[in-house]
């Protein structure tokens, strides 16, 4: 895009975006804090187990697409895995073309542990996402802008 088809940020979008990083805050410490405490899982675990659920029917991703999945660097997501698979609700298994190529799997008690989870970081986050947006208008429009966006 040439500089003069540029869009001018809106006066309002740093103040937004403040708005938005508040709300992102108070959730993601909800849900972190109820899933340790009812279910031992951190937010990124509980997440990597999503994802690996959602993958296919062998529950497996490459270690790299977990980690842009998740939005973590490679040593990030080596640690996460290494907790998982210490939890017994993971393993590492070797691309069977490339050997250099580590998948992360899905165990059944990892499905177990999610499935258990998603009732808890479903409902934390309904509660999180109401809680916030009573806290004001600016709140509260972006709330129910992202329900609306979403449906």
């Amino acid at each position: 895009m040439s500089p003069a088809n540029q869009r001018q940020p809106a006066p309002a979008d740093p103040e937004m975006w403040n708005h938005l990083l508040a709300l992102h805050a108070h959730v993601e410490h909800r849900l972190s804090a109820a899933l340790q405490r009812r279910h031992g899982l951190g937010l990124s675990e509980y997440r990597a187990l999503g994802h690996l659920a959602a993958a296919g029917p062998k529950h497996e991703l490459r270690m790299q697409e977990l980690a842009d999945r998740l939005g973590l660097n490679q040593s990030s997501v080596t640690r996460l895995v290494g907790r998982l698979n210490a939890a017994d609700l993971t393993f590492r298994d070797l691309c069977p073309d490339d050997k250099r190529g580590v998948y992360t799997v899905l165990r059944d008690s990892g499905r177990a542990r999610y499935d258990e989870a998603r009732t808890t970081y479903e409902e934390t986050l309904g509660a999180a996402l109401d809680e916030a947006a009573q806290a004001g208008p600016e709140a509260a429009a972006l709330v129910g802008a992202v329900r609306g966006a979403l449906g």
